[in-house]
C-alpha cells in the first residue's frame, strides 16, 4: 500500500487520530463528522491525544468553524480526558 491509498474508517462515532498525519486532519474532521451526521451519529469523541495541544487546537479550530457543530467539550475521566474532545452535531435536516 503507498501513501495514496484511501484509509476505510468504521463511522461509529469515535475517531482516533493517532494513526493519521498531522496535515490530514483538517480535511478528515469535517469530512467525517458531515459523514456521521448523514449516518445519524449526532455524539462523536475525537481522540487527538494530550501531547503540547497542537492537535488538539486545530481540532477545536475546525469545530469552531463548522455551523453542523452544536457543541464541543473536553473529555472527561470516562472517555479519554483532555486527549479527546466530545462533539455534539446537529441532526442532519434540522437548522
Amino acid at each position: 500500500m503507498g501513501d495514496t491509498d484511501p484509509v476505510e474508517l468504521p463511522i461509529n462515532g469515535i475517531l482516533d487520530l493517532h494513526t493519521f498525519h498531522p496535515r490530514d486532519v483538517k480535511e478528515l474532521v469535517p469530512h467525517y463528522l458531515e459523514t456521521c451526521q448523514i449516518k445519524g451519529i449526532t455524539s462523536v469523541r475525537i481522540i487527538h491525544g494530550k501531547g503540547i495541544g497542537t492537535l488538539r487546537e486545530i481540532v477545536h479550530g475546525l469545530l469552531r468553524k463548522n455551523p453542523e457543530v452544536l457543541g464541543f467539550r473536553l473529555g472527561d475521566e470516562t472517555c479519554g480526558g483532555w486527549g479527546a474532545t466530545l462533539v455534539t452535531l446537529r441532526p442532519k435536516g434540522v437548522k
